[in-house]
């Protein structure tokens, strides 16, 4: 199983709207950002980030479980967008 790195709010948003989320304005409140996106079978996913400067490991597996996101299509993705920036 491969081990997610510690990153902060802004570097999983990144990876978030390369796989396709876009901000939901309506739900975002406060200290965290909420994204959606509908899946491959028409279901909406709602994930809600907080904004912080180092997301604890527990948050991040549970927002991935929201985005319905695997941690190595993550990874790809965090890549992509830290070569991109």
């Amino acid at each position: 199983m491969t081990h997610l790195p510690v990153l902060s709010s802004d570097a999983v948003l990144r990876a978030l709207k390369r796989a396709g989320f876009d901000y939901a304005p309506r739900r975002s409140r406060g200290r965290q950002v909420a994204l959606c996106r509908v899946d491959e079978s028409g279901h909406p996913l709602l994930v809600i980030l907080p904004k912080k400067s180092v997301l604890p490991v527990g948050t991040l597996i549970a927002v991935l479980q929201q985005a319905n996101l695997h941690r190595e299509r993550f990874l790809l993705l965090v890549g992509e967008a830290a070569t991109v920036s």
